[in-house]
């Protein structure tokens, strides 16, 4: 089966977009070129690859990708930064008047279940 990418770019507004594909090298390329005018990083441009995970099967990386979608800025940046144990305490959903119920995403402590993460250091 063929490998399938997970990633997250920053923006150059700090923002951060998250994808998935099978080629990452060309996609990263089409992002960064304005390749695609009507993809919302199109105006966001330049942009910065800060993490991408390895998946051998697409159907489990469209998965991850939609489920890191939903978080937050800050959980993305605890994954991004490798803080895999706040992960967890990060999962919550606010409720009427204040109240927290925390959402236990992940059974393990690895994030991406099924692949391997890859780190592009940023200095």
């Amino acid at each position: 089966m063929k490998q399938s990418y997970v990633y997250i770019i920053k923006c150059s507004g700090g923002s951060y977009y998250t994808g998935v594909t099978s080629n990452l090298s060309s996609r990263l390329y089409k992002h960064n070129s304005g390749f695609y005018p009507d993809c919302c990083t199109f105006n966001k441009r330049p942009l910065e690859l800060v993490i991408y995970c390895e998946f051998p099967d697409i159907n489990i990386a469209v998965e991850k990708e939609k489920q890191i979608k939903k978080w937050s800025k800050i959980k993305k940046e605890a994954l991004i930064n490798g803080e895999f144990e706040s992960l967890i305490n990060l999962a919550k959903k606010r409720f009427h008047k204040g109240w927290i119920l925390n959402r236990r995403i992940f059974v393990t402590s690895s994030v991406l279940a099924g692949g391997s993460c890859l780190y592009k250091i940023v200095c």
